[in-house]
Formats: C-alpha cells, sequence, structure tokens
C-alpha cells in the first residue's frame, strides 16, 4: 500500500524519530491510516509541500481547528498540512462505504473544502495525479524558486497570506510570507469566527488592510 505515494515524495525528517505517530483511537480505525503513520509521521514531503502529523503536531493542529472552525471540531481529525499551513483531516461527517472522506480547512480563506476521496485514496491517487488541484504544486514551485534557502520549511512554519482571502487579499506570491503556523491560524481564525455572521464586504473594526 502506498507504492504509488512513496515512488514521488521521499520524506524529509526533522529530529522526530520514525514512529512517533498519532493514534487517536477514531483514526486507528480509518483503513491505511495506521500503516502510513508507522512509516511517515512526521516526516516533511518535497521541501514542505506537504506534512505529515506526528504525535505532537497532530493534537496542536485539532486544537487550531477547534478555534478557527468550531462547526468541524466534533467530526473531524486532522492528518497532514501543506505548506499553506492548510489542513487535511477525516471527515466523519462525510462517509462512503465506511470510510470518512478527506476534508480541506483553509485558514487564508476561511473555507473548507470537501475532497471526495477517502485517506487511502487521498495519498494514492489525489496527491499522485493531481498534486497541484491538492496542494497547490504550481504556486508552492513558483513562490519557492526564488526562495530556496528557507527550505525545507520548518514543521512550525507555513507560508501565509498577509492579508486572508476573505478580507480582500489577493492570491498572489506579494500576498505571501513565511510565518509561524500556529500564530497565522491562531490571527486568520479569530478573524474568521468573527466574520462568520456578518455580510461580505462588511468592514472588520481593527482589521488594517494593508496597501
Amino acid at each position: 500500500m502506498f507504492d504509488r505515494f512513496r515512488a514521488l515524495y521521499a520524506p524529509l525528517r526533522e529530529d522526530v524519530p520514525a514512529g512517533s505517530a498519532w493514534l487517536p483511537e477514531r483514526l486507528t480505525t480509518v483503513p491505511g491510516y495506521t500503516n502510513f503513520a508507522a512509516e511517515f509521521a512526521g516526516a516533511t514531503f518535497d521541501g514542505g509541500l506537504y506534512r505529515f502529523h506526528d504525535d505532537l503536531s497532530g493534537p496542536s493542529a485539532m486544537k487550531l481547528i477547534e478555534g478557527a472552525f468550531p462547526e468541524f471540531s466534533n467530526r473531524v481529525l486532522p492528518f497532514g498540512y501543506d505548506w499553506l499551513g492548510q489542513q487535511f483531516a477525516v471527515d466523519y461527517g462525510r462517509v462512503v462505504d465506511g470510510e470518512p472522506q478527506v476534508l480541506l480547512l483553509m485558514p487564508g480563506t476561511g473555507e473548507a473544502l470537501d475532497i471526495p476521496v477517502s485517506f487511502a485514496a487521498f495519498h494514492e491517487e489525489e496527491v499522485v495525479e493531481y498534486p497541484d488541484a491538492a496542494l497547490a504544486s504550481e504556486f508552492f514551485y513558483s513562490w519557492s524558486a526564488p526562495n530556496t534557502d528557507v527550505l525545507p520549511l520548518r514543521r512550525d512554519q507555513c507560508v501565509g497570506y498577509r492579508i486572508p482571502l476573505f478580507l480582500g487579499g489577493q492570491d498572489e506570491e506579494q500576498n505571501l510570507e513565511i510565518t509561524d503556523l500556529e500564530v497565522y491560524w491562531s490571527l486568520t481564525g479569530q478573524l474568521r469566527v468573527s466574520t462568520l455572521d456578518l455580510p461580505p464586504g462588511t468592514p472588520i473594526q481593527g482589521v488594517t488592510r494593508g496597501e
């Protein structure tokens, strides 16, 4: 299992020993998860394009999701995240043939995107056949080409939007910066929650949109 993923993505590790898998009970029942986590827990792929959670980053990501996307906190468990800090989770609110489907939680846009595949199919099909759709790989390679000195991204970093897209920021390289993952999620999460019930275009008190 996961031969196609393994052939395409070579893992890098920081100071995380192999096998430091995050094993909450509900995740261990997801087909393929325990095998993948045993091999890749704490791994970084392709300079930070994709990172897989371990027993430290997984619980931390869950807390970030609870704060920023409270409406999903009782139905998801995150398993990985990409260079933009977006979290991939299994969604127990969407189960097909007994397998929870994947949900993408995006702090920069304030949105959650249904990915209609299972955990195993995400790794063996989605990120192998459609890496740009799944991980914004072309955007990453374009951004990283002049920034190779900062690669691989640390596991506590992401490349975030200076101005979140849901506050009028542009989806372009000039609006990106390397930032602390938890700080980015906390700030964008607070802004997202504060705007959930507001009509589009409503000014947010205390928010500077920039030039």
